[in-house]
């Protein structure tokens, strides 16, 4: 074996440890804010019930209930995405999909997949942009109430940015998987 030969085996190996370690972590990050964000609807269902009771009851409507519980929601969707695509629960349309060998289906997740990161690149730069806009400008909603819009941005900003890891993450597993190899 030559000098060249082994200097690229040792490069090509550890780019794999490299690889392996970004989705072992990624993974792992994904599934800690997911766990997280499982329980975020149990106090989404509190103020919901809160407002209920102070509305049906007492007959005091409670003008930040709404606005709350859809920021709760915001939150409890986009904490909750890259945790989904782990554990691949998402929607997919399966015409074809299903027939297809693991192989193949590999293959198929690997060219797909690009699209979907581009569509988050595009979502995370306008989440940035939107969420600096926010800070810069103390930008609240237009409402009674009129919360600060930066907390909720600053936390769907994460929650696209942390899909997009998770999302590059599943391209390098299928790419391994389409090259018959594995990356656990």
């Amino acid at each position: 074996m030559s000098v060249a030969t082994e200097r690229e085996s040792v490069r090509k190996s550890r780019l794999v440890q490299a690889v392996r370690l970004y989705v072992r972590y990624v993974d792992a990050v994904s599934h800690g804010v997911g766990r997280f964000a499982m329980y975020l609807i149990f106090p989404m269902g509190a103020i919901l019930l809160y407002s209920t009771i102070m509305r049906v009851i007492f007959g005091y409507p409670i003008n930040w209930i709404m606005e709350m519980s859809q920021f709760m929601l915001s939150a409890y969707y986009l904490l909750g995405g890259a945790y989904s695509l782990q554990l691949d629960a998402h929607v997919r349309m399966d015409l074809f999909y299903g027939m297809m060998s693991p192989r193949r289906r590999a293959i198929m997740d690997a060219f797909t997949v690009l699209a979907v990161i581009f569509y988050l690149v595009v979502l995370f730069r306008a989440g940035v942009s939107s969420t600096e806009y926010s800070i810069t400008y103390s930008q609240k909603n237009y409402t009674a109430w009129a919360p600060l819009l930066w907390p909720i941005k600053a936390l769907m900003t994460f929650g696209i940015f942390l899909m997009l890891l998770q999302t590059i993450a599943t391209f390098f597993k299928d790419v391994a998987e389409a090259r018959g190899k594995s990356l656990a």
